[in-house]
This record gives C-alpha cells, structure tokens and sequence, in this order.
C-alpha cells in the first residue's frame, strides 16, 4: 500500500508541473492586473487572452489527473495509457452523471462532481488496463484491435462497469468528503496546523503528495472550482488557510537552516559546503522547493524532523490566527508570493511571520544539530571512504548515471527506475547493496529505503537527466 501511494503521489507530479505557467497565465489575466496596464493599450487587449490559457488547465484539473496518474502507472509510460486514462475519466463522468439524472434530482445532480478522486481514478483504469492488455494477441479476423490498441478499448468497457457503482455511491462518498472538510475547515487555525504538521512528517516517505492533493484540489467548492488553489484563482474569500502558512517556511524558515548548517560546519569547511547551502536556500526561497534542504537533515536524526514538522505547523496555526490567506500554483516561493500578491490578505504580515520563522528556525536547528553532535555537511569525520569528491571524473550526465548505477549495486542490482520532481524511485533486488555516503560524494541529498526491495534517492531538481541518463543505460 506505501509504495502504491508513493506511485500516486509521484504521478500526480507530472501533471501539477505544468501548473506553474497556467497559474502565472491566469494571474496576468485577471481584472485587476489588466486595469492596472490600461495604459497600455497592447497589453490590455492581450491579457484576457493569457487568462483564458491558465484557465484551460485550471479548469480541466481532473483530466490532467487521469492523464499522470495513467502514464506513471504504465510499465512504459507508453502514449497508449494517457488515451485509456483519458477514454475511462470522460465514461466514468457520464455514466455515473446518468444514473445520478435517473435517480437523484436535478439539484442535487448539479452539485455532483468526482473531480479530482475521479481524475485519480480513471488514472488507474487506464495505467492498469494498459499494463494487463497491451501484450493480448486477439484472434486473426480481430488482430488489428489486439496489443495497444485494446487498452482504451477495455479501458472503457471496464469504466462503464466501474460507472455505475460509483455513481451509487458517490453522493455518500461527496457528502463525507464535505462534512470532513467542514470540520477541517471549522477548526480554524487548528485545522491548518494539524495539516502542517502531518504534511512535514510524510516527506520522508513522499506520501505527502498524496495529502497535499486532497486539500488543495478537492477541498471545498466554490462557482464550480474544488480544492483550496483553484477556489483561491477563483477569488474565493475563504480560500488559502492550507497554503499561507507554507510561505514562511520555504522562503524564510529553510533559507535559515541552511544558514544553521553552515554555521555549524567546521571552520576550515564552511567555505566547502557555503556554495551548496547558498544555491539550496536560493531555490528554496525563489520557488519553494525545499527537499534538497530537508534531506539534508531528516534522517541524521528523528528530533530535527520532529523540530521542522512542528515549526511547520506552528507556521500555519499563526498564519491563520492573524488572518492571512496567500495561494500558488507550485510551491510558495518568492515567486509565487509576488505573482500573487494582489489576491492575498495581508501578505505583508505574512513577511513578518516570515522573518519571525527565520529567527527561530535558526536558533532551534544550530542548537539541535550542535548540541547533538549531528553530522550536518561541514561536520563529517574525515577519515570516512567516500568523503572526497567523487566526481572529478563525471564530465557529463551520462557519466554522473553510470556512476548512479554503480552505487545502487550494478546494473544486476536494479530491476526498474522512475522519478518524481527530485527523487529516484528505484525497484531494487537488494537495497542492502547500495552505498549510501557513495552516493552522496556525487551530489545525491539522501537515502531512503523503504523496504528490502524498494529505495529512493534524492537527487534534487536535476533528477530527471539522472533517471533518463540510467534508463538508457540499463536499456
């Protein structure tokens, strides 16, 4: 079941990759950023037209779902999965649509919507219907409907049959998912700290995709947008409570770990790991992305973890109290914070909050990692095998995979290879084998391996020339 969700988790990414752009095509299309160029003749006219663009993906959410999670199920991510993800998303919508007109009102029809669980779930008809038939050799007068062709076809037969128990159940299952949201939501700054708090705990075994994209494209509804990003592009009012309190962390709260780190490393040392801190916390602070930070302490001890999940969730509980509501597309980065700065409430309290965070971040972590003696980069003993730089010899990204592969065990070692937006996620026939501090002397973050046969390594925004670079090799 972990690596099932794990599987989910890192599909949704593929999809949420292109949400960045919409998001910035759909700020630059709104009312008061046109008013605001009405000086400009050229861009005013121009403008709706990149709203409409954003809008596009915004609106079509769950299909984009079903797309990635139908390519990141499939053996090959074959062309042939997207179809049948796409085939078994639009037939689940309109059978189940059709029982609810033959059974329900039509009021309570049209506040009817699978969204993004239904988006997921066609996903899976059609990763697993491409996995089972894409090999099934029909007989010679049908031959031409066999292989890959067949997939969308079951794909479809098998979401009708699926169709139809959902759309019995589904309103029991949109009332629970409401009244469960409510309740979050009636809780207040409480809601958003326990989201906080679990969100941070569930990186190290990257289910927090997973809780991520509940709250944030199922949660709620407003003018027929779901899920707390849209409703906040949508200008809904009460939209933001599980996104703000994120942007004093990334922008703020890592930036000083990394800071902690480096002040923390051995004097002769600092200016060693200083280039690699300063190019993390910058990446961090511009556009959210902290897990080449975080892994750089999570598993040196479980109380730092401990320490950031509660930071975390102290982050959201003040957000909220004071009232600030802030939103992004991808991540809450400094980008995202400017991008979006005219739809969010008090946005320049939440840069006080912000450099609060910073100060107690940087207090707790120096204290913790000091303290505890922990080996932070600049504080490894120098008389470990693999503590010099490795990579002398990689000149090329085809180097840096063989080197990958070596690592993990050899080529007889690995029996498939994937990625999400800055993981490995490896396939393995004996994780015992991999060389963890190897690893790390050729730039990779950490380790985390999660049962005797499945392991993720994470390598960071550079993951996916990695990942490409072994697959060819091991081709």
């Amino acid at each position: 079941m972990l690596k099932f969700l794990q599987r989910i988790g890192k599909s949704l990414m593929l999809p949420i990759a292109a949400l960045p752009i919409a998001g910035i095509m759909l700020r630059l299309g709104q009312p008061d950023i046109v008013n605001a160029l009405g000086g400009i003749p050229f861009l005013q006219t121009i403008l709706p037209f990149f709203g409409a663009a954003g809008s596009a993906l915004f609106d079509n959410l769950p299909l984009l779902f079903a797309l990635g999670v139908a390519v990141g199920f499939s053996d090959d991510q074959n062309g042939a999965a997207a179809l049948a993800g796409v085939i078994s998303y639009f037939t689940l919508t309109n059978v189940s649509k059709q029982y609810w007109i033959m059974n329900l009102s039509k009021d309570v029809v049209a506040t009817l919507n699978i969204s993004f669980l239904g988006g997921i779930l066609a996903g899976l008809i059609g990763g697993l219907c491409y996995n089972k038939f894409r090999k099934v050799k029909l007989p010679e007068f049908l031959a031409f409907f066999g292989g890959r062709r067949l997939v969308p076809i079951m794909s479809g037969l098998i979401s009708v049959v699926i169709a139809i128990p959902l759309g019995m159940i589904w309103p029991t299952v949109q009332g629970a998912l409401t009244n469960f949201s409510m309740s979050i939501v009636g809780m207040g700054a409480f809601g958003a700290a326990i989201f906080g708090l679990f969100n941070r705990l569930l990186i190290p075994m990257g289910l927090h995709h997973v809780l991520n994209s509940f709250f944030w494209f199922q949660l709620g509804t407003y003018n027929g947008k779901t899920g707390d990003i849209a409703r906040f592009f949508a200008g809904d009012p009460t939209a933001g409570h599980f996104m703000a309190g994120f942007f004093p962390i990334m922008m703020f709260g890592l930036p000083a770990v990394a800071l902690a780190i480096y002040f923390a490393a051995k004097k002769e040392k600092r200016k060693a790991v200083g280039g690699m801190l300063l190019s993390l916390a910058l990446t961090s602070f511009l556009t959210g992305v902290t897990e080449p930070i975080e892994f750089l302490f999570i598993f040196l001890s479980p109380i730092l973890l401990i320490a950031h999940a509660i930071l975390t969730s102290l982050s959201f509980f003040v957000v909220d109290s004071l009232g600030i509501l802030h939103g992004f597309t991808f991540s809450a980065g400094a980008i995202d914070y400017l991008m979006n700065f005219g739809l969010a409430t008090k946005p320049i309290t939440l840069l006080l909050v912000g450099l609060g965070m910073s100060i107690i971040y940087f207090v707790v972590f120096y204290l913790l990692i000091t303290k505890l003696n922990l080996p932070t980069p600049g504080r490894e003993e120098d008389c470990d095998e693999f503590d010099q730089d490795d990579a002398t010899d990689i000149t090329s990204d085809l180097d840096l995979a063989k080197k990958y592969i070596e690592y993990l065990g050899g080529e007889e070692n690995i029996t498939k290879v994937d990625n999400c937006a800055t993981r490995l996620r490896l396939e393995l026939l004996d994780t015992d084998k991999i060389k963890d501090k190897a690893l790390k002397s050729i730039g990779a973050k950490g380790v985390v391996k999660l049962n005797k046969t499945s392991a993720q390594v994470i390598v960071g925004t550079t993951v996916e020339f990695v990942a490409d670079g072994m697959k060819s090799l091991l081709k």
